[in-house]
């Protein structure tokens, strides 16, 4: 059973750092920042998965650990957040990059999202259903079910709400916000 993360709250009481790569949270603030999310919690892609964008390719969930697909063939996994995957389109540096990474937690993180894309023509717009966080287990290419959440999108506003420049207060201030005592992963290199 995945559980669902609604409010920052929630997502405080997830052990970021121990259980949860850190690099989990910067590429969830990241996706925050990437999507378009209206007003009644319709979100959407601003780039295009088949392409790879940001470390993105299709999920075949074949070890069950999401809901299966709807019946038709609208809806389709996508995993975003490969580091080893080339795109013009690439991650941030600071999720690429992010200070003190720890060696061993790198491109561990994943986001899984479920699209839906509407028979509209050539450039449909792929809706966001589901959004989750995820990691692979330790040296292993499946994800681990222990450590995936699923994200609404009254989570990913509240995470927008952090201010948008890429700098060393921007990561202070999440981590403050998160209540964190380990300041190793928000101290420059």
């Amino acid at each position: 059973l995945v559980r669902s993360l609604n409010s920052i709250n929630d997502l405080k009481k997830i052990p970021f750092g121990q259980s949860v790569p850190i690099c989990s949270l910067l590429l969830l603030y990241w996706f925050a920042n990437a999507v378009d999310i209206e007003g009644n919690d319709t979100m959407t892609l601003t780039f295009n998965p088949d392409n790879r964008d940001y470390g993105s390719h299709h999920y075949g969930n074949y070890e069950g650990l999401l809901d299966p697909l709807p019946w038709g063939n609208s809806y389709k996994y996508y995993t975003i957040g490969s580091l080893n995957q080339d795109s013009e389109m690439s991650l941030p540096h600071y999720v690429v990059s992010p200070p003190a990474t720890v060696y061993g937690e790198r491109n561990r993180d994943r986001i899984i999202v479920r699209i839906t894309q509407p028979n509209t023509g050539m450039r449909a717009v792929q809706r966001i259903d589901q959004v989750y966080i995820t990691q692979h287990i330790d040296n292993e290419g499946e994800y681990d079910p222990d450590h995936t959440y699923r994200i609404t999108a009254n989570l990913l506003r509240e995470i927008r709400r952090f201010s948008v420049g890429q700098n060393q207060q921007r990561l202070l201030q999440l981590r403050n916000h998160f209540g964190s005592n380990n300041s190793r992963w928000c101290k420059p290199r």
